[in-house]
């Protein structure tokens, strides 16, 4: 790389960095096409914002100096086919240079002998032979145990036998009843898949007391600090899947929620990555709810959840892996920054588990009773029935009841609704282990939510956004056949 040059920068007085004159040519070339005076910040620095491709500073550009955009995005195409590696990795990476002459000139460090246990522990997170152990570890007490046994166990069971079945529901049906003479309206509200006995009872008795559990362990895991060294721990895997560390954390918050986590699919640097994140997404990671109605229908089988998570990581990897042989690009890079170990602060923790809460009840409860005002007007066209015999085929391919179409159906409203509809199916013994286990392969593999599947067509465009859909709906049913089919030919009974 040709020597850095230091520029001097006008509205500061101060120096700023200095790139490789490439570079630097290409900066140059955008700061002259900034003729706009609404900008608060120096014109240089909106031109590296725009070279790393800001989407804040993009939109803000685009309103400010609309003859000159289509210039400046010609330039910053030109700048990214010049360079092997991301812009905005060779931009910090300069940075991080200049921070280490500045820190090299005003500081002295001295050898300490003794490592600390901090420092001891979070070198062993991040070594693949200990941290994959450490992963599991935090995964059965902090996922299974917890948000299965306690939150999808014993919350789950009070709420829903308890307080609805015993009180909420016999007394709102008997209310309902006696003031609605008409029997549609009291199907709307009261009926099998009503919204009140159906729809809020999935929201606070099933679904509530899941992500409740969830969204508490997540916010203790990520408190600790623990996040940043799983994106380092993973990262060697991920790069043969087409990602890096980085993408742990768009995948991660898919166990809270994927349609959020697709929008902050933004944050990785390549389309390429966009993309098989995206479809990873929608493929392989269940949401929170739903992933906690699996660990509760699998509670009590282990190995069933071993086969479970076995096929479900399986699918992960072969499917990224296939991904980045059709799809042409560079191997991505990735660097972080790895803030200290600590323990989790209650107040942090409290605080998050409040916020993601309220989030749950003001984004995703109204869908809940949105769900079931379009499965009534389903039941009344008839529309529902249709595709619930639609959907009989394929599930008695997978050897499992009629019964289970409605929860496959209810799924696409909401994958935590389908996964709930299993609960039921379960709860009166019409599903088996070996079924359970096909099931909540099929149904996590499944199409995405509508809300996930519009996230989809906005973030990567509608032709891309169908067809993951397309291909999704057909490699989840072959992949529960296939299931099905070995299970039942090496006479396995979980």
């Amino acid at each position: 790389m040709p020597e850095q040059n230091p520029k001097k920068n006008e509205s500061t007085g101060g120096c700023a960095i200095g790139y490789s004159d490439t570079l630097e040519v290409y900066i140059a070339k955008i700061t002259e096409l900034l003729t706009s005076k609404d900008y608060k910040i120096s014109k240089r620095a909106l031109a590296l914002l725009l070279l790393q491709e800001d989407q804040e500073i993009l939109k803000g550009v685009q309103e400010k100096d609309v003859q000159n955009f289509p210039l400046i995005e010609g330039i910053i195409q030109e700048a990214k086919r010049h360079y092997t590696q991301p812009l905005n990795y060779i931009i910090s990476l300069r940075r991080q240079s200049e921070a280490n002459q500045i820190t090299s000139r005003i500081m002295s460090f001295g050898k300490s002998p003794l490592i600390s246990m901090q420092e001891r522990l979070s070198r062993i997170m991040m070594n693949p032979l200990t941290g994959g152990p450490i992963l599991l570890f935090v995964l059965y007490y902090g996922l299974y145990k917890f948000v299965g046994t306690f939150g999808a166990g014993f919350l789950v069971d009070f709420l829903e036998n308890k307080i609805f079945g015993n009180y909420i529901n016999p007394w709102v049906t008997q209310w309902v009843n006696a003031v609605l003479p008409f029997k549609l309206l009291q199907d709307l509200l009261v009926g099998e898949y009503g919204v009140i006995t159906l729809g809020v009872r999935y929201a606070f008795a099933i679904i509530l007391p899941i992500v409740a559990t969830f969204f508490f362990a997540f916010a203790i895991v990520e408190d600790t600090g623990y996040l940043p060294r799983l994106a380092m721990l993973v990262d060697q895997l991920f790069k043969r899947i087409g990602l890096s560390g980085r993408a742990v954390i768009p995948l991660v918050l898919g166990f809270g929620c994927d349609t959020m986590a697709t929008m902050v699919t933004r944050t990785l640097p390549t389309k390429r990555e966009r993309i098989i994140a995206t479809l990873l997404l929608a493929l392989a990671i269940p949401c929170s709810a739903q992933m906690g109605v699996i660990l509760a229908l699998l509670e009590g089988r282990p190995l069933g959840l071993v086969v479970w998570l076995g096929v479900i990581i399986f699918v992960f990897l072969l499917v990224g892996f296939l991904a980045t042989k059709i799809m042409p690009g560079e191997l991505p890079t990735f660097y972080m920054e790895i803030p200290p170990l600590r323990l989790p602060q209650f107040s942090n923790v409290l605080r998050k588990t409040y916020s993601r809460l309220k989030w749950y009840f003001k984004e995703i409860f109204p869908l809940f009773i949105f769900a079931s005002l379009l499965i009534w007007l389903g039941q009344i066209t008839r529309i529902f029935d249709f595709f619930v015999r639609i959907l009989e085929h394929p599930i008695s391919w997978l050897g499992l009841p009629s019964e289970a179409a409605v929860a496959f159906l209810f799924g696409f409203f909401r994958r935590d609704y389908g996964a709930a509809g299993l609960y039921d199916l379960k709860k009166i013994g019409l599903l088996s282990g070996n079924q359970l286990v096909v099931a909540c392969v099929t149904l996590t593999l499944f199409l995405p939510c509508i809300a996930q599947l519009l996230m989809n067509v906005k973030e990567r465009g509608i032709r891309m956004g169908i067809a993951m859909s397309v291909f999704i709906l057909f490699f989840s049913f072959s992949i529960g056949y296939l299931v099905n089919l070995i299970l039942n030919f090496l006479h396995i009974s979980l």
